[in-house]
């Protein structure tokens, strides 16, 4: 029980640090999921027989979309979009997941001709399948397509798409559909509708609206990009896609703070939930409530919180800048364990050094709490992660085995620590100083055998009393025969880590 105790206790304790270490570990493991998902997704294109300029646009598309789930997963946000790869009539290029938008792309020669392609009516569509081969009449062009009437025909094919266009012709594209649009006001003003809504729309990146944003890229861009992705030559480093890049410290913080507060709370339910389970019980028992619990529960709710908070923070931003290779690429492989260990030693050691130097705490006890929890934190953290192999919920894996891994290293430190403590005792082992051997004989063992024992002068004040009068009494004289004490000494524990002589 004892155990488990300590277990809970050094949880509750460092639950911060752990799930710090797991958010940390989280923010950049996703960031580069997404970098692989995009690499990934311009693979397929490597052999390919098509022309570089056929297979510019597809590779915008892909690079628009990666670029803005690596930016979402930098930012910490959930927004994600794909690529549709759909041929259907006036169908969506990039789509959102998870927000209301949608995107068609076109990366022509040059700004005029996007900007033409992205603002294409109806009708036109209609004239360019007639030119291709197609034999249905307007009518059931129209009916096969889901319309009901002639009434869209200056409609734009894409309404309501963002229209991306390379990012070298937009100030092109847009001052041809602002030149456009006060032709057609003047003479065919129902044409004005679509160019307007075009240069609405216009955009040369893929966003949400709400600071997520794709990575602009050129026609220039699109196409030395097709050119590497049928040679299989695309690389991460060389386009600037890497953790090291594309995370700033701005980002991390942010992070942190995120995983600071989650973590105050977790902490805050751990310390305050032995108070209240014990409040509860002795409101059953007793009938009524005892304020010392109460003051109890708030103290454990300030220091819980705001105890965890810093951990939380401080260990979600190291693991994070240690794994995205802000540090160093030698950094940037270490394990989130022991990341989660050493911020673990630095913070309880910074905390009892500042017990030892108010006197709260001895240089012995500092030592010997340093070991535990260097031990403890160990087995948790290295099961926590172990368990997140198995139970693959981000986070909540990690902290059902760091709670089991608190619990295991609790009981097996104690079941390590009394041996040893039995060993110093019977050997006068030191444990390279960690245990004080004191040989000193007790106080009343030296008063017993006659040596004068020095006592620091203490002042006493004298003290007033009125003179009492007692009548005499008969008391008899005893007799004792003389005897002769002996007193054994023995060593053991007298105090955190210190053995000595016990009568």
């Amino acid at each position: 029980m004892e155990g488990f105790k300590e277990g809970f206790e050094f949880f509750s304790e460092h639950a911060g640090d752990s799930f710090g270490v797991e958010v940390g570990s989280v923010y950049v493991d996703g960031i580069n999921n997404e970098i692989d998902s995009f690499l990934e997704s311009v693979a397929h294109f490597k052999g390919m027989q098509s022309s570089v300029d056929t297979l510019k646009g597809d590779l915008a598309e892909f690079w628009h979309s990666g670029t803005f789930n690596i930016d979402a997963a930098v930012k910490g946000s959930r927004h994600r979009v794909q690529v549709d790869r759909s041929h259907d009539y006036g169908s969506v290029d990039i789509s959102a997941k998870n927000f209301d938008k949608k995107f068609g792309l076109k990366y022509y020669k040059n700004g005029v001709e996007s900007a033409k392609q992205q603002a294409k009516s109806v009708f036109e569509k209609f004239k360019e399948y007639q030119s291709k081969g197609g034999k249905d009449t307007l009518d059931e062009y129209l009916r096969k397509r889901g319309f009901r009437d002639d009434t869209v025909l200056n409609d734009p094919v894409y309404s309501g798409q963002v229209r991306v266009i390379a990012a070298d012709q937009y100030e092109i594209a847009k001052q041809w559909l602002e030149k456009k649009i006060k032709t057609e006001m003047a003479n065919r003003p129902e044409q004005a509708k679509r160019y307007q809504e075009t240069l609405d729309l216009l955009s040369k990146k893929v966003t949400d609206g709400k600071g997520v944003e794709s990575i602009e890229l050129t026609e220039k861009e699109a196409r030395e990009l097709a050119r590497l992705a049928k040679e299989g030559k695309i690389d991460a480093a060389e386009l600037g896609l890497t953790t090291e890049e594309l995370v700033k410290y701005e980002y991390l913080l942010k992070q942190a703070f995120k995983a600071g507060l989650t973590a105050a709370t977790i902490s805050l339910v751990l310390k305050t939930a032995p108070a209240i389970i014990n409040a509860i019980k002795y409101l059953i028992d007793n009938g009524e409530v005892d304020e010392l619990q109460f003051k109890e529960m708030g103290f454990a709710a300030l220091t819980g919180a705001s105890e965890g908070f810093v951990r939380g923070t401080v260990s979600a931003f190291i693991t994070a800048t240690c794994k995205s290779g802000l540090l160093g690429e030698v950094l940037k492989e270490i394990e989130p364990s022991i990341i989660g260990a050493v911020t673990v030693l630095a913070l309880d050691s910074m905390k009892n050094a500042y017990k030892v130097s108010i006197g709260k705490m001895t240089r012995n006890e500092m030592a010997n709490e340093l070991i535990r929890t260097m031990y403890t934190s160990t087995c948790s953290l290295v099961l926590g992660a172990l368990t997140q192999s198995f139970i693959e919920v981000p986070v909540l894996g990690y902290m059902l085995g760091s709670f089991v891994g608190s619990l295991v290293g609790a009981f097996s430190y104690s079941a390590v620590y009394r041996p040893i403590i039995s060993f110093s005792v019977d050997t006068g082992f030191t444990m390279f100083g960690l245990v004080d051997q004191d040989f000193r004989l007790p106080e009343d063992v030296m008063k017993e055998i006659g040596i004068d024992v020095f006592a620091y002068e203490e002042f006493e004040y004298d003290t007033f009393g009125q003179d009492k009068f007692e009548f005499e009494r008969f008391s008899a004289k005893q007799f004792e025969p003389e005897s002769i004490e002996m007193i054994f000494l023995r060593r053991g524990v007298i105090g955190v880590n210190a053995i000595g002589y016990l009568t």
